[in-house]
C-alpha cells in the first residue's frame, strides 16, 4: 500500500502551477499530456483557493473591534 502524499503548501502549489503553465505554453506536448497537466492545474487552483479562503477567515477572526467582536476591514486597494 502506498503512503499518502502530503498536500503541497500554497507556495509549492503556485510553483507547480507556474511549471504547468510553462509546459502548456510551449505547445509541444501530446494532447493526453496536456489534458493531464490541465487537470492537475485546475486541482491546484482549487486547492490554492481553499487555502486563501481559510487564511482570510483566520484574519477576520483575529481582527477584533473595541467591543471584542470581529471587525472585517477592507484590504488596501478596495473601495
Amino acid at each position: 500500500m502506498a503512503a499518502k502524499k502530503n498536500p503541497l503548501s500554497f507556495e509549492e502549489s503556485l510553483s507547480r502551477l507556474d511549471e504547468i503553465v510553462r509546459h502548456l505554453e510551449k505547445g509541444d506536448l501530446p494532447l493526453s499530456d496536456s489534458l493531464s497537466l490541465y487537470e492537475e492545474g485546475t486541482a491546484l487552483i482549487a486547492s490554492c483557493s481553499r487555502m486563501l479562503d481559510e487564511a482570510e477567515q483566520k484574519v477576520v477572526k483575529l481582527k477584533k473591534g473595541p467591543d471584542r467582536t470581529p471587525v472585517e476591514l477592507a484590504f488596501e486597494g478596495e473601495d
